[in-house]
């Protein structure tokens, strides 16, 4: 019998197995980066569980993760004030490989590089399950909030306009 391959684990999921966090993978085809819209609609998935994750930059430099709907756009003044600073900007684009270890499309509040501040949207605490990238473009992984909250190291905070 044909041993089916597997597909590759990523620093995220090692992470969840190892703190003991159920979590469901499911994959898609893509070639190149496709929006939280085109994923959660390619995998029949309801939009309001479809979470995406923004990396923001301080004005020392400092990094931060915010976890938000797809479909939701990003409070630069709300997500400044749940991190402690007086504001924030979006890192450039070029600049999310080399700042989280993942690349866009694929980017996860979990397994960044360092351990930066992750701050996850209150929508998601209502809940019981939602969807954020699995640390690589094809892959999605499912997950409880709380979950991907404890595995961030993250605090709940409104983020959206």
């Amino acid at each position: 019998m044909a041993k089916q391959k597997q597909e590759p684990k990523t620093n995220a999921m090692r992470i969840l197995e190892n703190l003991g966090i159920p979590y469901v993978t499911q994959t898609y085809e893509c070639k190149e980066f496709e929006d939280g819209g085109q994923v959660a609609d390619q995998l029949g998935l309801p939009h309001n569980e479809v979470f995406k994750t923004l990396v923001c930059h301080g004005p020392s430099q400092d990094h931060y993760a915010f976890v938000l709907p797809i479909d939701a756009t990003l409070d630069l003044k709300k997500a400044a004030k749940s991190v402690g600073v007086k504001s924030v900007e979006m890192i450039h684009v070029k600049d999310i490989k080399n700042i989280t270890g993942y690349v866009r499309g694929g980017t996860t509040s979990v397994g960044m590089k360092k351990n930066y501040p992750v701050r996850i949207d209150v929508s998601a605490k209502v809940l019981s399950q939602m969807y954020v990238s699995a640390g690589r473009i094809g892959c999605q992984m499912r997950l409880a909030p709380e979950d991907l909250l404890r595995a961030a190291g993250g605090e709940w905070a409104d983020l959206t306009q």
